[in-house]
């Protein structure tokens, strides 16, 4: 469709001069277009351990390779309106902020704000930042920068990262890279960042995860295995997975991490074992598990993934989750039980919970809470996390419709007047000077303590989508419609409601760009959303309510 930036490519892909890897026979495999039958996703957990041994064959048919978003018939006949005028507009800042090596797209920059004074690590590009992009590009039939994408990653992998004297881990991905140019010797050179410059200097524990899903988005998309079928993705996907499913002192299936260590990466109060995380593990997991080879190193990790899914998925649905009933349970808790009959598990004390949630949890509706860890609940709603539980069906289908008519319940404060809320409520006063150490930049109601950020609104698409409410999804793109373009794309708005830009937001921020041509796309063809998640497993083990455990 002219004007509108979208356009139907071939997936056939190269990378030219790939520096001290040879990735030439990635490159030179032919697409395989797969005969779509009964989904590997679909198939049980148990049924998985039960036959370890057998190859990955087949894909489930949610996403037909090749359709390219605004123009497919299958869009035209369901919705009969032309594309909005924002929808040429993005498409051109979003290929404004394309980055070259060596003649070849490897990503998109962070921002493209000229008008900034200082231009920070903005002029990088982020694994995280890049994920709406690429599906964006996947979406519009052009593959080559995504799998261009994760293949330069992919060997940034294998550098040697330390942090002072010390080395991270082998298979610890970037958080992001520059690519720098020298114009009289002719020659482009990578810097990576692994979080020795960050902020904090904390790693990024979900660039990993994020590379992951976003191999497995490619495949779906393109009908094409060869990529993820070679020793050097198979054995990046491995190192990945080695970190997260070593053995240590952990008594819980959750990852303990540090504060800062993904899309919030300041200081938030969201050390130990938050939901960004964990959905997004779970997601990794069952996202690996489609792409993994059964051979001796690849079966292996199946098995030990399947063990950890079973335990994850119930840890997160018995003890993340809260509804009317289950905080009714928490307020009437018990403290100091001991023994393995206990209710009150990880002894929290029903008086430290705020005041704000027993009017936020309405009588229908529900939410993964932000942490849960010994005597420490934090109550706090993460929009990624649960956008997340609800795509790699980490959520069960009744937890999805009760998070559903959370947001519809609650929606003057998630969303207001910009979707959506990264998190809510926002801390203040002694809370803001205590947990974030009196961050100048996450002040009450910005950035990462209760800001609006429109990159969350491909994420509420996609969930709508999912659980069969797309009309939640039309009015929050309504809302991003009558201000982004306007507003020169924020990185994120201020406010109770959403309502300013925020203070220290940058302009032509590229995910909020993509993150608002992925929504469209999404919603005007859903079949884009087979790419990006995951069907229920049906043999996952119910949760079991603890309401009717508890002893006055």
């Amino acid at each position: 469709m002219e004007g509108t930036g979208l356009r139907n490519v071939s997936s056939h892909c190269s990378i030219s001069e790939m520096d001290d890897f040879d990735l030439s026979k990635l490159l030179d495999k032919p697409r395989i277009n797969i005969e779509r039958q009964r989904s590997f996703d679909e198939r049980s957990l148990s049924e998985l351990s039960i036959g370890l041994s057998r190859g990955l064959d087949n894909y489930e048919n949610a996403y037909s390779p090749g359709r390219s978003g605004l123009d497919t018939p299958a869009s035209s006949a369901r919705n009969s309106f032309e594309p909005h005028p924002m929808v040429a507009e993005a498409w051109d800042a979003l290929r404004r902020s394309m980055v070259h090596f060596r003649g070849q797209p490897v990503g998109t920059i962070a921002a493209v704000d000229h008008a900034a004074e200082e231009v920070l690590n903005y002029d990088q590009v982020f694994v995280r930042d890049f994920v709406p992009s690429a599906l964006a590009f996947l979406m519009n039939g052009e593959p080559d920068i995504v799998k261009n994408f994760l293949l330069k990653t992919l060997q940034l992998q294998g550098w040697e990262k330390r942090v002072d004297r010390f080395k991270l881990g082998e298979g610890v991905m970037p958080a992001s890279f520059k690519v720098l140019h020298d114009p009289v010797r002719k020659t482009d050179t990578i810097m990576a960042d692994f979080g020795e410059s960050a902020i904090g200097r904390v790693a990024p524990v979900d660039s990993g995860f994020w590379w992951i899903i976003l191999l497995r988005a490619y495949t779906k998309s393109t009908g094409d295995v060869s990529l993820s079928e070679t020793p050097e993705c198979q054995r990046g996907m491995r190192l990945i997975l080695s970190l997260c499913l070593s053995e240590g002192f952990d008594t819980f299936p959750t990852l303990l991490c540090a504060d800062g260590c993904s899309m919030i990466d300041r200081r938030m109060g969201i050390y130990g074992y938050p939901i960004e995380i964990q959905a997004l593990f779970f997601m990794a997991l069952r996202s690996a598990l489609t792409m993994l080879k059964h051979d001796t190193e690849g079966g292996e990790f199946v098995e030990r993934i399947v063990k950890r899914l079973h335990a994850l998925s119930y840890h997160m649905r018995s003890y993340f989750w809260l509804d009317f009933q289950q905080l009714n349970d928490i307020y009437r808790y018990k403290t100091e039980e001991y023994s393995h009959t206990a209710v009150n598990k990880f002894n929290v004390i029903p008086d430290s919970i705020p005041d704000w949630v027993f009017e936020f949890v309405p009588k229908r509706g529900g939410y993964f809470i932000g942490n849960v860890s010994p005597a420490r609940m934090d109550f706090r709603w993460f929009a990624l996390g649960n956008c997340i539980a609800i795509l790699s069906s980490l959520a069960t289908p009744e937890q999805a419709s009760a998070i559903m008519d959370l947001i519809e319940a609650r929606w003057d404060e998630l969303v207001a007047e910009m979707p959506l809320k990264i998190s809510y409520p926002a801390l203040e006063n002694h809370d803001w000077r205590h947990i974030t150490g009196c961050d100048p930049k996450n002040i009450r109601w910005s950035y990462h303590n209760g800001g609006s950020w429109p990159v969350l609104l491909w994420l509420l698409t996609a969930a709508c989508i999912k659980t069969g409410r797309p009309q939640i999804a039309r009015r929050a793109i309504d809302l991003s419609e009558s201000r982004l373009s306007k507003d020169s794309w924020p990185e994120y708005y201020d406010g109770t409601v959403g309502r300013y830009i925020g203070k220290q937001a940058r302009k032509y921020q590229t995910w909020s760009i993509a993150g608002y041509l992925v929504a469209k796309m999404l919603l005007e063809d859903p079949s884009h959303l087979g790419m990006i998640a995951l069907e229920e497993d049906k043999q996952m083990k119910p949760v079991i309510k603890r309401s009717a455990s508890w002893t006055c």
